[in-house]
């Protein structure tokens, strides 16, 4: 038996249209793979359960301190309509970090849009049937999927509010990379009273998989998620980080055409500078651009200053008040994670430069460029 869902999707005019046929199939072979592709993205979401995860979790979650910061926007929104979160994208853990932002908050938690590779083995069976994830098939250009995925989001916003990153995938540079307009063109055309565009941003003392993303370099080299997941247990031993949510004003996307591929692109980019004023300076980010080889402290806190005053004129969203502050706060986390290494007399050194390359790029958007100006309601 098809679900609600399912039944709405096949019952939409653009997917009725690809099911008649002219892509080189069978009117039969078309159906098969809409449906093929409806299966794919079937999800449940068990909220009784979703909660309940956080106990088994608690090894993980125990290891990470979670601010959150400014609530009160999702408990507002949420009172008002659906919602579509959309977030950078920093790690593996942001899949429980942000939902438990949410959770913790009383707000109603979304369906998440993650990348196909996560859904194999138990994560995967997480994912699809507990916490409502559908999995995503980045950058592919098949019709058949592209129209039964815009068909998909579109009846889910009748149901659910939905959670996505602008990015597509993790930066694997550290720098918050340009945005992916997939499924934002997806939501832009669902039915009915338009959905609430909230910004939220995720940020990390030190990131889990810092090492492993730093060192992949490009997506194109990335391993397997089973090896991945190996390689992370290995870095979260004495792995301490605070992760810092931050919510931001909702965006509008009234006059915005959504047939119109420069209006989706013009929104794609507002709300990714957003989401980069959202994003959390944090000590050790600043101690990661300051530092160059071989620094004493005093020459190390200057080029700090400097760092810090440039981000904060760019209006960005402050965890650190100057250069000793960034100094005396990220050397700890740095030194733990082999990153950086401080020699008696108070020379500061590097040991991996690419990986304090990934933190000092994580300040890059603030650093370089005008913005754009904000749609906010």
């Amino acid at each position: 038996m098809l679900d609600d869902i399912t039944q709405a999707v096949l019952a939409r005019e653009e997917v009725a249209r690809y099911l008649r046929g002219g892509h080189g199939e069978t009117e039969l072979q078309a159906r098969e793979r809409i449906h093929a592709y409806l299966d794919e993205l079937r999800t449940t979401q068990r909220y009784p359960i979703y909660r309940a995860l956080k106990h088994p979790l608690y090894p993980i979650l125990r290891k990470i301190d979670r601010i959150y910061e400014r609530v009160e926007v999702p408990q507002q929104a949420t009172r008002e309509g659906r919602v579509i979160y959309i977030s950078n994208h920093k790690s593996h853990l942001d899949y429980l970090v942000e939902p438990l932002a949410l959770d913790d908050s009383g707000i109603r938690p979304p369906v998440i849009a993650a990348g196909i590779n996560l859904f194999g083995g138990p994560l995967g069976l997480i994912h699809r049937h507990v916490t409502g994830a559908i999995p995503i098939r980045r950058n592919t250009k098949d019709p058949a999927y592209l129209v039964t995925l815009k068909a998909y989001v579109a009846e889910l916003l009748q149901r659910h509010d939905l959670l996505f990153y602008i990015e597509g995938g993790r930066s694997y540079s550290g720098e918050l990379k340009s945005p992916k307009t997939g499924l934002l063109h997806a939501t832009m055309q669902a039915d009915g009273a338009p959905a609430q565009i909230l910004p939220m941003a995720v940020a990390y003392d030190v990131v889990l998989e810092d090492h492993i993303l730093a060192h992949q370099g490009a997506k194109r080299r990335q391993r397997p998620f089973a090896r991945e997941i190996a390689e992370m247990v290995r870095y979260a031993v004495g792995y301490q980080s605070r992760a810092y949510v931050t919510f931001g004003t909702p965006i509008s996307s009234s006059g915005v055409d959504a047939e119109a591929r420069r209006d989706v692109m013009e929104l794609a980019h507002v709300t990714r500078d957003a989401i980069g004023l959202l994003y959390k300076v944090l000590p050790t980010a600043v101690l990661a651009a300051a530092l160059h080889r071989s620094m004493t402290r005093r020459e190390l806190e200057a080029r700090a200053d400097a760092i810090v005053e440039t981000v904060r004129a760019a209006g960005a969203n402050m965890g650190v008040a100057s250069g000793r502050q960034a100094v005396e706060e990220g050397t700890a986390p740095l030194v733990a994670r082999n990153i950086i290494h401080v020699e008696a007399g108070g020379r500061y050194r590097v040991r991996e430069r690419t990986v304090l390359r990934y933190y000092a790029r994580t300040l890059q958007h603030l650093l370089t460029g005008p913005r754009r100006s904000l749609r906010t309601h």
